[in-house]
């Protein structure tokens, strides 16, 4: 069988969560389906190394509108036996025999935290893609459930795949590389760690308020954070880490309506070489995201050994299961008392990081992709 991928969002220099999906998943089926030709559709060429073992490529450039356009043409002049689309949305000529990931729907849910064109587009281009699709992935039970209520996709076309976690993620244990990567971006010894793009659904105007809070407790009660060295006991740094998407002016102003300047650090996107280091050296990740389909960082975060305070809504306690602290994302109080009590407690941080090593041993990309394969094959073969 002939299988196409939509491989276009595998190429990002910046990669956020539906790309790195996208490439890893295609890394791990094209491992897995060597009993099948694959077909990888590119609007640029993919760096050197990137897909180890792929063949079937096709580049194809073009100024705008590639997937309605020119990946359109394409379909019309040689359309494999299945298109799988991982992160994107089906170009309108497409194959009879379609599979789409769906990674969520929290535009439904939280529509103040897009712009009105992205509101429109994301409505339009997900109802599109589930409606016309052959089969259905969704990241989460969550999104599954979603797919059956706004769109009314039958729950026999939809598929629940968990994504993979980079198995090459490890806690970084060398004081020398920890303090490399600390004076790099200039780290406090403690702080709580955010990673991911900056925008409305993923609540930082909250967290903000919240470390407001828990470091005017700390002041209030004159008491140090535990640790040996004055620089250890000083109340941990807030750090946001990831590039800005929209809607992203209001978590600066509120910094600075808070007089928090000093103690929060914005970084920028961080690359993958300084992300484990930056992970393993945090006191906690901090994930109080509003709506997730999945929520890839918080198994990055247990990967690297760091205690993960995540928000109990959507898909996330299906991620961080027991092994996570969960906070409702509304509650800025709890999000305060939450970080006081990991910050606090080394106990606490010890189970929540055991925990957390076992969590993540659920997920694996070459799960991912044979149950994805298995999808396709279905899809292929014209089951429905």
């Amino acid at each position: 069988m002939l299988i196409g991928i939509d491989a276009s969002r595998a190429t990002a220099a910046q990669p956020t969560g539906t790309e790195t999906y996208s490439l890893h998943l295609i890394r791990a089926l094209l491992a897995q389906g060597k009993d099948h030709r694959f077909r990888l559709y590119f609007n640029q060429a993919p760096p050197p190394g990137l897909l180890p073992g792929a063949a079937g490529l096709r580049v194809m450039p073009f100024p705008r509108l590639w997937t309605h356009v020119r990946l359109s043409r394409e379909m019309l002049a040689a359309a494999p036996d299945v298109l799988f689309v991982p992160s994107h949305v089906l170009p309108l000529v497409h194959p009879l025999r379609c599979v789409v990931t769906v990674h969520d729907l929290g535009y439904h849910y939280y529509p103040e935290a897009h712009t009105l064109f992205q509101n429109a587009y994301l409505r339009w281009s997900t109802r599109y893609n589930a409606q016309t699709a052959t089969r259905v992935v969704a990241d989460s039970e969550a999104t599954g459930k979603d797919l059956q209520r706004y769109y009314q996709i039958p729950e026999e076309r939809i598929v629940v795949v968990y994504p993979g976690r980079d198995e090459t993620l490890a806690p970084v244990r060398d004081p020398q590389v920890l303090t490399a990567v600390r004076a790099r971006y200039g780290l406090k010894q403690r702080y709580f760690l955010y990673v991911g793009t900056l925008h409305p659904r993923k609540n930082l105007v909250r967290l903000v308020e919240a470390f407001a809070a828990f470091t005017k407790a700390i002041q209030a009660r004159h008491e140090p954070v535990e640790g040996g060295s004055a620089e250890a006991r000083e109340a941990p740094q807030l750090v946001i880490a990831g590039q800005k998407g929209w809607l992203y002016e209001e978590i600066f102003a509120r910094v600075r309506k808070l007089g928090l300047e000093d103690q929060v650090l914005f970084t920028g996107y961080v690359p993958g070489a300084d992300l484990p280091a930056l992970l393993s050296g945090a006191v906690a990740f901090v994930f109080p995201s509003l709506y997730e389909g999945f929520g890839l960082p918080v198994l990055e975060a247990m990967s690297c050994g760091t205690p993960v305070i995540c928000s109990n809504a959507s898909s996330l306690p299906e991620v961080g299961g027991d092994a996570a602290l969960q906070v409702d994302p509304l509650d800025v109080e709890a999000w305060a008392e939450a970080m006081s009590h990991v910050s606090a407690n080394e106990g606490l941080r010890t189970m929540l990081v055991e925990r957390g090593f076992e969590q993540v041993q659920r997920f694996s990309w070459h799960r991912c992709a044979g149950q994805v394969l298995r999808v396709l094959e279905d899809a292929g073969r014209g089951l429905d």
